[in-house]
C-alpha cells in the first residue's frame, strides 16, 4: 500500500496527515462549521477528489470556490434517510472508479444514531471491502452535537478502519486528537495536536506557553489568605498570610511554583476570583498550585467549572473539614497542572456560565436556547443539564401550574407543551433534581404532578427537542401566550345586562297599599 492523498493540515507531521490506498479513515467533529473547513482544506490538497455530502448540499461546501485543488469535482448528495445509508456501497460500486480519487463523505453524527450497533458493524465491514476492490480512500468527517455516540463506537473498529481522529474546538485553538492512524507500515496511536485557523485553513501551533515553571526555588511555600486557615496562624516558616485575596494575588505574580490559596466567601465574587486566577494562570505557567477554599455555600455547578477552566487545580468545599483542607494541600504538591486555559477570559466565561435567560419562555424560544446550550463544545458531555417533563395532576392545568413556578437560576428554563410542563435545568444532575424541583416550585412537586420524565444524556436531549420541533410544527407557530410565572391568572368576570332603575315608595309602618 502506498501514501497517495493527505489531509491537507498545514506544520503537521506527514504521517499524521498521509491516506493510504485503499483505505478507510474517519474524522468526527463537534461544530459543523469545523468540518466544513476540515473537507475544504482536504478538497484544496488534492488533485483529483470526489466529494459525496449526507448532511449539507456539496456544492455549498465549496462555496466560495476553494484558491487550490482540482477543477473539476464531482459532487452527490445522499439523502439524510437511514436506507440511503445502508445502500451507499451499491451507489459506489455502480458510480465510482479506481481513478475517482479520494472520496470525502460528510455527514450529520444524527444520521448514524440511526444504526444499531450490529448495522453499522455491516456496514462498516462492506464498505471495507468494496474499498479494497475499487482501489479507493475514503475519509469520512462527521459533525453533531451527538457526535460523542459515534466516537465511542468507531472505538471498536481498529482492525476495519485505517484511522480515527476528532477535532474538538477549545475556545481560541482546536485539538485535533488522533486515537490511531496508519501510515504505510507504521501505526501512530494517542496524538494530540493543537491547531489555529487562519485564511480558513487549521495550522499546527507553535506551542509557546511555559509548561514547566522557570524555578522551583518557592515550591514549598504557600501563600494564602489568612481566613483559609480558621483563625489558626501560619503552619511553618513556609507559609505567608494576607489580609484579603487581593494581596495573595499581587503576591504570587512572582510566584513559579507555590501554593497560592485564595478564600471564596460570597457568590458574587466569582467573577473576581476567575480573573485573578486566569491571569496567573497564563502569566506564571503551569507549576502553581491554585487552590480554592469554599468559605460559605457559595459554589454552583456551572461556577466550579469556570473556575477550573481558568486554571484551579483544587477546589476544597465549605463542608470540608480543616483536616481534610490540610490532605488536599498535601495531595496537590509535586502536581503540574496540565489543561489548556484560552487567553480571552470574557469568551471562556461567555462560553461557561448558563445562559442568560431564566423562567418562562415560548416553545420555539424554548427548543432553540436548550438546542444551542447542548451544542456548546466547551461544556462536559453528558453533563449541561436535565430536560424534564412533568403531567400535572387532572386537577390542574399546566398554565396554573406557572404561576407556582419560580426558576431563579439562570439557564433554569420552563415553557408549556400540550398537557405537560417542560424544565430545562441548566447544569443540574439527576441526583439533584428532586432539590432542585423544591426550590423552583412554591408546593410540593409531588403534589402537583402525576408523573414526570427526564432526559440527561445530549443525545436523548436534542432528540426530545427535535421530537417536539417535528410533532408540534403548528404549536411553534402559532403557540398562545402562557401567563408569566409571577402572574397569578385572574378568574374572568361575568358581564352582566346592565338594568334600569325602577322607582319605589316607602310606605309608614302599619300602612298598607
Amino acid at each position: 500500500m502506498k501514501n497517495s492523498f493527505a489531509l491537507g493540515l498545514l506544520q503537521v507531521q506527514p504521517e499524521l496527515t498521509a491516506l493510504q490506498t485503499p483505505g478507510c479513515y474517519w474524522v468526527t467533529c463537534a461544530r459543523q462549521e469545523d468540518a466544513r473547513t476540515f473537507i475544504r482544506q482536504a478538497v484544496m490538497a488534492q488533485q483529483s477528489v470526489t466529494l459525496i455530502s449526507a448532511d449539507e448540499k456539496p456544492r455549498d461546501l465549496l462555496t466560495p470556490d476553494p484558491a487550490e485543488g482540482p477543477n473539476r469535482i464531482p459532487l452527490f448528495s445522499l439523502s439524510k434517510s437511514k436506507n440511503s445509508l445502508l445502500r451507499l456501497e451499491t451507489d459506489f460500486l455502480r458510480t465510482l472508479s479506481s481513478k475517482s480519487g479520494l472520496v470525502i463523505f460528510n455527514s450529520s453524527a444524527a444520521q448514524w444514531d440511526k444504526l444499531n450497533e450490529a448495522e453499522l458493524t455491516d456496514w462498516i465491514k462492506r464498505m471495507r471491502r468494496v474499498l479494497n476492490k475499487k482501489q479507493l480512500t475514503l475519509l469520512m468527517v462527521t459533525s453533531g452535537a451527538t457526535i460523542i455516540n459515534l466516537r465511542n463506537n468507531l472505538q471498536r473498529y481498529f482492525r476495519q478502519l485505517d484511522g480515527v481522529a476528532h477535532l474538538a474546538f477549545q475556545q481560541d485553538s482546536w485539538q485535533y486528537r488522533i486515537n490511531w492512524w496508519y501510515d504505510a507500515d507504521r501505526l501512530l496511536a494517542d496524538r494530540a495536536i493543537r491547531l489555529v485557523c487562519k485564511d480558513d485553513r487549521f495550522y499546527a501551533e507553535t506551542e509557546n506557553e511555559k509548561q514547566e515553571p522557570l524555578s522551583l526555588n518557592d515550591e514549598q511555600h504557600y501563600l494564602a489568605d489568612k481566613i483559609v486557615l480558621e483563625g489558626a496562624p501560619p503552619l511553618s516558616r513556609q507559609w505567608q498570610l494576607f489580609d484579603d485575596n487581593e494581596q495573595v494575588f499581587f503576591r504570587a505574580q512572582q510566584a513559579n511554583a507555590a501554593t497560592v490559596i485564595f478564600s471564596l466567601t460570597r457568590s458574587d465574587y466569582i467573577g473576581e476570583l476567575a480573573k485573578m486566577v486566569h491571569s496567573l494562570r497564563r502569566a506564571r505557567g503551569n507549576g502553581l498550585k491554585i487552590v480554592v477554599r469554599e468559605m460559605g455555600t457559595s459554589l454552583r455547578y456551572s461556577d466550579e467549572r469556570l473556575l477550573m477552566a481558568c486554571g484551579v487545580t483544587a477546589i476544597v468545599p465549605a463542608s470540608a473539614a480543616m483536616s481534610r483542607f490540610l490532605t488536599t494541600l498535601e495531595a496537590v504538591q509535586g502536581q503540574v497542572f496540565n489543561r489548556r486555559v484560552p487567553a480571552s477570559l470574557d469568551a471562556l466565561t461567555a462560553a461557561l456560565q448558563p445562559l442568560q435567560e431564566k423562567g418562562y419562555l415560548r416553545l420555539d424560544a424554548f427548543c432553540q436556547a436548550v438546542a444551542q446550550l447542548i451544542s456548546n463544545t466547551l461544556l462536559p458531555e453528558n453533563d449541561k443539564g436535565l430536560l424534564v417533563a412533568l403531567r400535572p395532576v387532572p386537577q390542574l392545568k399546566p398554565q396554573q401550574i406557572l404561576t407556582l413556578c419560580k426558576p431563579r437560576r439562570f439557564g433554569d428554563l420552563v415553557t408549556v407543551l400540550d398537557d405537560r410542563v417542560i424544565l430545562f435545568l441548566s447544569s443540574c444532575r439527576y441526583n439533584d433534581l428532586d432539590k432542585a424541583l423544591k426550590f423552583i416550585f412554591s408546593l410540593s412537586h409531588d403534589e402537583l404532578f402525576a408523573n414526570r420524565m427526564v432526559w440527561f444524556e445530549d443525545s436523548q436531549i436534542l432528540a426530545e427537542i427535535n421530537n417536539i420541533k417535528n410533532l408540534t410544527p403548528v404549536a411553534l407557530q402559532d403557540i398562545t401566550s402562557a401567563p408569566q410565572p409571577t402572574q397569578i391568572a385572574a378568574a374572568p368576570v361575568e358581564v352582566r345586562e346592565r338594568q334600569t332603575p325602577q322607582p319605589i315608595t316607602l310606605l309608614p309602618e302599619g300602612t298598607t297599599r
